[in-house]
């Protein structure tokens, strides 16, 4: 095993639901930045409501371009201290993704969010962490125009120096509730792949199934309910043959969302509840009113326009608490009382399932520390 602490500095953190995952691995939260100040809050309040321990160099409410210009010596300061104290140092983040969205306005890589991929691929090469991970979401790697300008920030990292390797990943192979695809890219420096690991090989044999506990394809595959007549709180048992632990109710149950601080922030309709009564269970293939299933996972937790997905057997949308749960958060995380609800399930929506993320970085670690 490598005698070296794993220290990450985070970009784009939202509420923190990569960071944490990285956290509960064994890594080191030095640095965040997210430049949504409601967010930064919300990181904040979770991590006191669990005794998380903050960052070392704080919290950076700014622009990540900030960190190319005035505070660039401020980050070096920062990376150079933690090498000098027998570190690795990791980046991770996953830049605002709309642009790139197949359900967005598709403006690549000139959108205002799509411009900052490349923003953090520049940082990545202007500070040269060891490691990194960039993570977004399949539009980048399945549509065409993207996918080119994918090819070319990989390039541009391959230039300066990093060994790659990526995946398109389902949160349902990490067992998330939700099918979500999104795309992981991890680098680490050639020169520290060849004088720590004694290889010039690159990182072809990263072990990306080894934590997933699912096949994707088998799991779509399985005898899954499908729609029924919407009944108000009606009880029913789960279904024979497929794996509870993957389903809405399950993790309602699991995460007591009834009893949960968040329990009531859901969205009060003022018009639409003789249209919410009339939609079935488990009809979730409209633009809008899907309602859920409790026997069986979920679309991607993501709400546009605050459309949020509507209760199995509640003539209501979820509420904060429920749509946590299915990100897979440990019940224990929580959101500040004052945000509004429509913040609450943006940064809900944009933040990669705990369990996803918590199995990354496990396989970056084990990665990190067993490569001889």
């Amino acid at each position: 095993m490598l005698n070296k602490k794993l220290k990450i500095f985070s970009f784009f953190s939202g509420s923190g639901f990569l960071d944490l995952g990285f956290e509960k691995a064994g890594f080191e939260i030095e640095l965040v930045n997210e430049f949504q100040p409601n967010f930064m809050k919300a990181y904040k309040y979770s991590r006191k409501k669990m005794n998380m321990p903050e960052p070392k160099y704080g919290y950076f409410n700014i622009d990540v371009n900030e960190f190319l210009n005035d505070r660039k010596s401020e980050l070096h300061q920062y990376i150079d201290e933690e090498r000098d104290g027998n570190s690795f140092i990791g980046f991770i983040g996953g830049p605002p993704c709309p642009d790139f969205s197949i359900a967005g306005k598709q403006r690549g890589r000139d959108g205002e969010n799509g411009k900052l991929s490349l923003s953090y691929i520049n940082l990545i090469i202007e500070m040269k962490p060891d490691f990194f991970l960039f993570e977004n979401v399949k539009g980048l790697w399945r549509t065409a125009r993207h996918r080119a300008f994918y090819e070319e920030l990989k390039e541009k990292l391959s230039n300066a120096g990093y060994e790659m390797t990526d995946r398109l990943t389902n949160a349902l192979e990490y067992g998330a509730p939700q099918d979500r695809d999104r795309i992981l890219l991890f680098g680490v420096r050639h020169e520290i792949l060849k004088d720590y690991f004694a290889t010039s090989n690159g990182i072809q044999s990263f072990p990306w199934e080894k934590y997933q506990s699912y096949n994707l394809n088998e799991i779509k595959n399985l005898p899954w309910p499908q729609t029924e007549p919407y009944e108000e709180n009606s009880v029913k048992k789960c279904p024979a043959g497929i794996p509870v632990e993957l389903t809405v109710e399950h993790w309602f149950e699991k995460n007591d969302v009834n009893h949960h601080p968040n329990a009531k922030d859901y969205f009060i309709p003022r018009s639409g509840i003789v249209k919410m009564k009339v939609i079935d269970e488990g009809d979730d293939h409209k633009k809008s009113y899907k309602r859920l299933h409790r026997w069986r996972y979920s679309p991607t937790v993501a709400y546009g326009n605050n459309e949020v997905h509507l209760h199995p057997y509640k003539t209501r949308r979820l509420s904060a608490a429920e749509a946590m749960s299915l990100q897979t958060l440990p019940k224990e995380f929580c959101l500040p009382p004052e945000m509004s609800l429509t913040d609450k399930f943006k940064t809900i929506g944009n933040g990669v399932p705990f369990i996803l993320a918590n199995g990354i970085a496990k396989t970056i670690k084990d990665f990190l520390e067993g490569n001889k």
